[in-house]
């Protein structure tokens, strides 16, 4: 059978939820909870994620965000594959670390405020922490949301303020959502009419006109896919091409430079770094369009490039002056 096809559209608001391999602790201590949100922000980065709001569990996370471009199935391979990689490595460790496919429910975006506050509650609701210990437990977006200072692009906490009384982005604001977030806590009618219980169950999260759009634009989706049409992928790829031209138009380079120079030249390095750091192009692509050789040499070049930049500075430089 199968399997279903994911929804990507563009400005599209999911619920994302994924366990850990036989609901496995993967998240059992606070280094590993960290190297998952370094993850996530350069997940990110690399796919222009708005992240509305966070919560890492010891055997789950919950996220929810923004796509502005249709690539959540492109971002969350990039997400789990790298994690898990790196979770292997440091464990000296095989095999899955994740249970299965992770859950994406579509979010109507009215209602992106109160999942965002589903997940801040989360610990609460486990029990892990009180209310008075809840907006410094630090995995959930909580602590980012409440201090200003420091936050990076991707991070979007105007929906859970908005959605919270019309809260701006201030120190009263964000102290009045710590204690809206109270109140809702305790307030069992209150959570009933933003429907939490249905927050992580079901397709989607929002009314039934909301899930009757999205039944009509997933059969078009379907239809779209059986005819063999452009989709989200190919859109990545028009993406990743966008970057590498725009590197090698930063360094006066051409195709035929592409073609001629070495597979290990420094400025052919220097723009698998620039692209790898801010998409989610893969190796192998790199590779073939850089004609750079093996995607398992990129990858080192590229890691070398990364841990010491010095070798290809003034490469970085002009690339960087160009905005790319």
């Amino acid at each position: 059978m199968s399997r279903k096809l994911r929804m990507e559209y563009e400005g599209a608001v999911y619920h994302v939820i994924s366990r850990g391999n036989y609901r496995a602790d993967v998240f059992r201590d606070d280094e590993t909870k960290a190297a998952f949100l370094k993850c996530l922000g350069e997940a990110a980065d690399k796919s222009g994620w708005r992240i509305h709001a966070w919560c890492v569990m010891s055997n789950h996370y919950h996220l929810c965000f923004t796509t502005p471009q249709p690539n959540l199935v492109e971002g969350m391979r990039w997400l789990q594959a790298t994690f898990s990689l790196r979770f292997n490595r440091f464990r000296g460790e095989r095999g899955h670390v994740f249970q299965g496919r992770y859950k994406a429910l579509p979010v109507d975006p009215a209602a992106t405020g109160a999942v965002c506050h589903y997940l801040h509650l989360n610990p609460l609701r486990a029990r892990i922490v009180t209310l008075a210990e809840l907006g410094d437990w630090p995995w959930t977006s909580l602590p980012m949301l409440r201090v200003a200072r420091g936050r990076p692009r991707w991070f979007s906490p105007e929906e859970a303020l908005g959605h919270a009384g019309g809260l701006d982005d201030t120190p009263v604001g964000r102290a009045r959502y710590l204690k809206y977030l109270g109140w809702l806590q305790e307030d069992a009618a209150g959570k009933k009419s933003l429907e939490f219980e249905q927050m992580s169950k079901g397709w989607a999260v929002g009314d039934k006109e909301f899930k009757k759009e999205l039944m009509v634009a997933h059969g078009e989706m379907r239809a779209t896919a059986r005819r063999g049409d452009s989709g989200p992928r190919e859109l990545s790829m028009e993406h990743w091409e966008e970057k590498v031209a725009a590197c090698l138009a930063a360094l006066g380079k051409n195709a035929a430079d592409v073609a001629a120079a070495a597979k290990g030249v420094g400025w052919k390095v220097a723009v698998a770094a620039t692209v790898r750091g801010s998409t989610t192009a893969s190796n192998p692509w790199l590779a073939q369009r850089l004609n750079m050789g093996s995607p398992f040499r990129l990858s080192r070049l590229v890691g070398e490039c990364r841990t010491n930049p010095a070798a290809w500075r003034e490469e970085l430089k002009a690339i960087a002056k160009c905005k790319v």
